[in-house]
Formats: structure tokens, sequence, C-alpha cells
């Protein structure tokens, strides 16, 4: 694809205002992993171990808390600012890991996209943003992103909550509410 990725402004499902900050768009091309081959497969292989041969999945986080975490942060990636219209999967990324104290509370969670999850590796969450910003290179600043983050993360999640699960009981299920979302 040609020319530069567009950027834009994530809106809250709950009210369809803009959030602080824009956050950027990521192209198709993706962004560099933090490691490579052999320091990948024993990340994995560590967190298996650590999980008692139980990959988290989605069922490390109730539907209802997890979807209105997602509407929080506009159905779309904390980092590179790519949505669920984009085709993208949605994750959870721990700002602070488990393995580094973090827990599973709203303010420590960010929705983030399956890529960005994935490269994002150990580094701190502010240093990550920061590679996004310059790997995208397309005028958002990295101080943009950690404003965005840290506003997000502020907020309170019981509106949300309530959408969210208004959302799953009239759709009858997660995945039903989130395609509705």
């Amino acid at each position: 694809m040609g020319g530069p990725p567009a950027a834009a402004t994530c809106r809250t499902a709950h009210t369809g205002e803009p959030q602080v900050g824009t956050v950027p768009r990521a192209p198709e091309s993706h962004i560099p992993s933090e490691s490579t081959g052999e320091t990948i497969v024993h990340s994995i292989l560590d967190r298996h171990q650590k999980s008692n041969g139980q990959g988290q999945g989605m069922n490390w986080i109730r539907p209802g808390k997890r979807l209105a975490i997602y509407l929080r942060d506009g159905l779309a990636c904390a980092y590179c600012g790519q949505g669920i219209e984009d085709g993208i999967k949605l994750t959870l990324d721990h700002l602070t890991p488990h393995s580094h104290g973090g827990d599973n509370g709203p303010e420590n969670l960010v929705t983030c996209c399956h890529h960005c999850n994935s490269v994002r590796g150990n580094r701190p969450w502010e240093q990550f943003a920061a590679d996004v910003a310059t790997y995208l290179d397309h005028e958002v600043l990295p101080t943009a992103i950690i404003v965005h983050i840290n506003t997000t993360t502020q907020k309170p999640l019981a509106p949300y909550l309530r959408e969210a699960k208004a959302l799953i009981a009239r759709r009858g299920g997660f995945l039903a509410a989130l395609r509705e979302a």
C-alpha cells in the first residue's frame, strides 16, 4: 500500500466523544519485533510453565470486563490505533506484566492488537509506545500515545461495564456483542 498511514482519533463507544490525543493507525507492514527466534521460544515456554501448562487464552478475565475495556479504549489498539473496523484481532495488554508485579485491574490493562501485543516483548510500555511512533513515522509523537494511554486507563470502568453487560445480554454472548459494538 502506498502513502503514509492515516491517523484516527479513537472515539469512545459509550459517548462517541473523541478521546484525548490522536492514536496512529498502523500501515499494513508491522512493527518490528524486539526479539526473534530462540528468545521468543524461551519466552513462550516461560509463560507456559508459569501458568502450569494452561495458556491464558481469553479465560483469565470475565467477558464483560474484557468488552468494557475494549469499549473504554474505543475498540482500537492503544499503541498503533488499528481498530476492529480494520479487521484486527483485539487483545488486552498488561502495562505492567504479572512478572513485574502487575495485576488484572482495568488501570493496568489496555486494548491492544494481537500484533503489537506479540512484538512488545519485555519492553516497558512507554518505550514500546515510542518505538511504535518512530516506526509508524506519521507525525504522532510518543508523548501523544503515552498521554492517550494514561488518560484512558484512568477512566472509571463502571459505565463501560454496564454497556458491555447490556450488549452481551442483548446479543446473547461476548463475540456477538463485539460484532455489534
